[in-house]
């Protein structure tokens, strides 16, 4: 009696982890197939009009720069700023906004928009594009992570619930 109770037990933990696993496979593939979600667009939005209005208030004027996310993007880089013949494009990774959208608004965006403010203010550094101006630029801007790279460790504690 035990172990049919223990066996039918088993067979229900078997049967609820395929379907989580079923879900989880199908919001991913629904996720990599289509637009992002409005929420995303929506937060993208405001972070971005945060970040013009800082920009306003800190520099004394502000520009908009086409946000394009895109799935196009190889490993894990999470923005790109561009300049090229003039014009400058923010490029966010549609890949992993799904897992960490919470650091892409509040750490990319202002961090690329500092690229692009930097771009514009014709500052172009020797290097890696991530001097002290452009880390206070991007403080300025409202970045809660200025720093070259993703911190992996903010990403981490930014999804747990506590």
């Amino acid at each position: 009696m035990f172990i049919k109770k223990f066996e039918l037990l088993f067979l229900g933990i078997i049967i609820l982890a395929s379907l989580v696993l079923a879900k989880n496979y199908y919001d991913d593939y629904n996720f990599k197939t289509n637009d992002i979600p409005q929420s995303y667009k929506d937060r993208i939005i405001q972070k971005e009009q945060d970040v013009l209005f800082l920009m306003q208030k800190n520099y004394g004027f502000s520009f908009k720069v086409p946000l394009i996310v895109t799935d196009k993007f190889k490993g894990r880089l999470y923005g790109l700023t561009s300049y090229e013949n003039g014009e400058i494009k923010i490029y966010l990774n549609k890949k992993v906004m799904q897992e960490s959208m919470d650091y892409m608004v509040n750490s990319v965006i202002a961090h690329e928009y500092a690229h692009a403010l930097m771009f514009k203010l014709k500052n172009f550094t020797k290097g890696d594009g991530h001097s002290r101006e452009w880390q206070r630029a991007c403080l300025r801007l409202g970045g809660a992570n200025c720093e070259q790279y993703v911190n992996s460790h903010d990403v981490v504690m930014g999804k747990l619930p506590f």
